[in-house]
């Protein structure tokens, strides 16, 4: 019988760490959460939530232990608890994409009628850095590239591209990315490149799965890795 009850409340606590997952705006948050600490309200602003609801999905995560909470000020920054976060969400994403005929449908049918060109990997993406052959673009918020990037990459947040064009090298071909494989500002910066007769490129994964990868990142500012 005490076997029994250790078995209970041992997967009872495993299963808080799925339910705490289990939601859609969580997951949203928790991609976001993955560029760099944000706030309350920041994070409510990007998921289109009221502060309250923002908060009460914060409060979930932190009871799982998805995420840290720290005073700055007058605010609480919110980041990633750790790595292993990042591993887990990524690690359902795969699952969900392999084993759920829907989700590929979903992400393949709207990524395909919204580009004809296939998406960049991450190897085709690494290979090409090391050619000095193309310019890459970080299009994520200013904050997000400056909490870390992908080293090399350009920071040319998507309301700032059409102003900004004429400062890219005019013959080289453009990769852009942004938060991961469900992001569309990358989607959006690639559409405006190639209506200004650019040669423009998505990245399929975002810069976590780069960082993820022990691929070179750098932090605005230091010479190296973070």
């Amino acid at each position: 019988m005490e076997r029994c009850r250790f078995k209970e409340q041992a997967y009872e606590l495993v299963a808080r760490v799925a339910k705490a997952a289990a939601s859609p705006r969580r997951l949203e948050i928790l991609e976001v959460l993955a560029q760099g600490p944000r706030t309350v309200e920041s994070l409510a602003r990007e998921a289109s939530l009221s502060v309250a609801n923002a908060s009460q999905h914060l409060q979930e995560l932190r009871q799982a232990g998805f995420v840290v909470g720290r005073k700055r000020g007058l605010f609480v920054q919110y980041r990633l608890a750790d790595a292993r976060v990042f591993e887990l969400v990524q690690a359902m994403r795969v699952f969900a994409q392999h084993r759920l005929a829907d989700v590929n449908r979903l992400v393949e049918s709207h990524f395909d009628a919204h580009d004809d060109l296939e998406p960049v990997s991450r190897e085709e993406l690494l290979i090409r850095m090391r050619s000095g052959s193309v310019v890459v673009l970080d299009v994520r918020p200013r904050a997000e590239y400056e909490a870390a990037h992908i080293a090399g990459a350009l920071s040319m947040p998507l309301a700032d591209l059409p102003r900004q064009l004429r400062n890219l090298p005019p013959r080289k071909e453009v990769f852009a990315y942004c938060r991961g494989p469900y992001c569309l500002m990358a989607l959006d910066a690639v559409k405006t490149l190639r209506r200004r007769g650019r040669r423009a490129r998505r990245v399929v994964e975002g810069f976590p799965e780069w960082r993820a990868a022990g691929l070179p990142v750098q932090v605005e500012g230091a010479d190296g890795p973070p």
